[in-house]
């Protein structure tokens, strides 16, 4: 199919961004990689006035570590591409836990054109991005209307596709704590390598000389309309050496943070069956600092 008419506007700063916005009403979109928009514009599933295409901001590419009080982190612009988190030496010195996610997006081709912020605005619960940003607490910074603010990632997802932005609200950045050191993994099942998650499991954390493991965070991904923390099963992995019992039961206690729905991947009690199993996997690959895991 081809999409509906609309107007391509193409602007050249985030100012003319929100303007444009304003203008139509709500009834725009933005263009970044457009991996996820051509689809639902050519399948008519969308059908806005107008897309506005922010590819010539530049401002809102590149990435970058920031000191700050409360001590590094890194900010990463809303069109930074795949494939540039995935050749960056910071992202892999400084986010672990993303250096391992991204290799999971799609295919080659759809790294080298879609963006973080892409990903996140379209805020589909499966996704590696969102579940990135809501593991690790990460702030989103947006312009709109009324200035500029931040939203916590826990509170930038709002159900199924749906975010907290403003119909002429602009992401323009992401900020994630600095995690040097920490160990890192992402595990997830799909029918096929690069397929929509069926579940996804997102660990990270730090091991002290005792052996323990500190500061555990453990995010789950295609189990709700959004991504979730497994806060219990963090806290009884927290402060262990990981230990096959400890993980077992952090793995059944991560399904309190499950409520999955049925859908044409897979169905409700299925992802339930997954979830204490990659848990598992996931908190074994991290005792065994094995890196990158795939499924």
């Amino acid at each position: 199919m081809k999409p509906a008419r609309f107007e391509y506007v193409r602007v050249e700063s985030v100012a003319r961004a929100v303007e444009a916005l304003e203008r139509y009403d709500g009834n725009a979109r933005c263009l970044a990689g457009g991996q996820s928009l051509v689809a639902l514009l050519n399948m008519r599933l969308l059908r806005p006035s107008a897309v506005i295409d922010l590819n010539e901001i530049p401002e809102l590419d590149g990435i970058e570590l920031v000191e700050g009080p409360a001590g590094p982190s890194i900010r990463i612009g809303a069109l930074t591409r795949y494939a540039t988190l995935e050749r960056s030496a910071v992202v892999e010195a400084q986010a672990p836990l993303l250096a391992r996610a991204v290799p999971f997006v799609g295919d080659r081709q759809v790294r080298n054109r879609g963006t973080i912020g892409g990903a996140l605005c379209h805020a589909d619960p499966s996704g590696e991005m969102a579940l990135v940003t809501v593991t690790l607490g990460a702030a989103c910074e947006v312009i709109g209307p009324g200035g500029a603010r931040v939203i916590e990632a826990d509170d930038f997802f709002q159900g199924s596709y749906t975010t907290a932005l403003g119909p002429a609200d602009v992401l323009v950045a992401i900020t994630l704590p600095a995690h040097a050191g920490a160990s890192a993994v992402v595990v997830e099942h799909a029918r096929r390598h690069g397929d929509f998650a069926v579940v996804s499991v997102a660990a990270i954390a730090e091991r002290a000389d005792d052996g323990a493991w500190r500061n555990v965070r453990i995010g789950l991904g295609g189990v709700s309309d959004r991504p979730e923390l497994a806060h219990r099963a963090a806290e009884i992995a927290a402060g262990t050496r990981l230990e096959p019992e400890v993980v077992r039961a952090a793995a059944e206690a991560a399904l309190d943070a499950a409520d999955p729905a049925s859908d044409v991947r897979a169905s409700a009690e299925y992802r339930r069956h997954l979830v204490p199993i990659f848990v598992e996997r996931a908190l074994d690959s991290l005792r065994s600092s094995a890196g990158r895991d795939t499924a």
